[in-house]
């Protein structure tokens, strides 16, 4: 009956949390994002401000892990708060909910001078994290193809690589790096580490940065030639590389679902308001049935990802993940945000092409997510090997 008390509060807590920052984000940040999604001093000053009142109204890093600042241990509790997070796009960098993930890897698996040098430091001196993990032209899902190298000589690790597509590359003030610490003739899982460098180490360098589908989301590519760290810098044991990859990558795809499942919301709310609108009565958009097979396919699509979210957080929090769970709440959040986004531009028709409402931006999301974190083709194949791998042993698959 304790237990059953203590996790009642617990989501009474975030449900507290997830109103408050429900308000935020419709009272501040909604009615800001036509000059968030500019370039230029403006908008970054902007985007400082807001980062400056969702942490004085007590709103930012809320699933960081307790010890440092986070309000919800449960990720299956933080599920209703990201939710509210996600319904805009600028909320990740606003909240800071982008540097949670790097912030329980950290906790986990950094020794003591890690956590004091970098976690103690994205808590107090608003230090920011980035991860290099996928290389020019090798697919991010294949670290047998992990070419950029690290080796220990006389107390200190020797980096030289390049790796691409990572986010926070214009910011961030440090990098966890997959690099390969062993030879050809040793297995993958034991083959690769995580090392973490300063970025204004000697020898990191901002070789260009990338746009994806037009825009800029902080994305670059970067280079490390001699670069050198101290032995401590290494992020978990040598050769954990593996494991860890794939541990980040299930909280990772989990947090960045809980954000799109956010952004679908926003796009079945819009379509909503289209269909009550002026020119929504006038077209008589309420009695077509194309209209409300659009409305149902994308609730059909968002009750569906978020019940798959919350069984896969229930695995995490239970220190027992499924990486089949795990996977498919991905992908049906992913389909979930195309289904709703794409729904919502049929309902605003050219308008919704436009810069007029938020639905491009949305939906140059969707499309990105179907990629992220690993691309559709990848997960699916993965998913269907290991079911398939199930029946040799059962019978029965329990879903339970």
């Amino acid at each position: 009956m304790r237990e059953q008390n203590r996790k009642s509060a617990h989501t009474e807590l975030a449900r507290s949390l997830a109103r408050q920052v429900s308000a935020f984000v419709d009272e501040v940040i909604i009615p800001n994002e036509s000059l968030l999604a500019e370039t230029g001093e403006v908008s970054l000053r902007l985007q400082v401000d807001l980062m400056n009142k969702a942490r004085l109204a007590g709103l930012c890093g809320l699933f960081y892990p307790l010890s440092h600042g986070g309000k919800i241990a449960s990720l299956e509790d933080y599920l209703i708060v990201a939710e509210q997070e996600g319904r805009t796009e600028f909320s990740q960098t606003i909240f800071g909910s982008h540097t949670a993930l790097d912030a329980h890897m950290l906790l986990k698996f950094g020794n003591e001078a890690i956590r004091r040098q970098f976690l103690e430091s994205m808590v107090t001196e608003n230090a920011i994290p980035s991860y290099g993990m996928t290389e020019p032209g090798h697919s991010g899902s294949i670290p047998s193809l992990i070419t950029t190298t690290a080796q220990l000589s006389n107390g200190s690790w020797h980096i030289n690589g390049r790796k691409w597509f990572i986010s926070n590359a214009d910011r961030a003030t440090f990098m966890t790096v997959l690099v390969r610490t062993a030879g050809a003739d040793t297995t993958l899982n034991s083959a690769l580490s995580m090392i973490i460098v300063p970025m204004d180490t000697p020898g990191v360098k901002i070789e260009r940065q990338l746009t994806m589908m037009g825009h800029s989301y902080g994305q670059g590519e970067i280079s490390f030639t001699a670069v050198q760290v101290p032995e401590h810098n290494l992020l978990g044991a040598y050769g954990s590389g593996l494991d860890l990859m794939n541990k980040r990558l299930g909280l990772g795809r989990l947090l960045r679902a809980m954000n799109w499942i956010g952004l679908a919301q926003r796009c079945m709310d819009l379509m909503g308001a289209r269909i009550h609108s002026i020119q929504g009565k006038f077209s008589r958009l309420a009695d077509k049935q194309l209209v409300r097979q659009h409305i149902f396919n994308t609730f059909q699509a968002i009750v569906s990802a978020r019940e798959l979210i919350r069984i896969a957080a229930r695995g995490v929090d239970a220190q027992n993940p499924n990486e089949i769970a795990i996977n498919v709440a991905k992908m049906t959040a992913s389909r979930a945000l195309c289904i709703a986004s794409d729904c919502a531009m049929q309902l605003y028709g050219a308008e919704g092409l436009s810069d007029l409402t938020p639905l491009y931006g949305i939906n140059r999301i969707a499309r990105t997510s179907r990629i992220l974190d690993g691309n559709d083709e990848s997960l699916i194949s993965s998913v269907g090997r290991r079911l398939i791998n199930h029946y040799q042993q059962q019978t029965v698959y329990p879903f339970d």
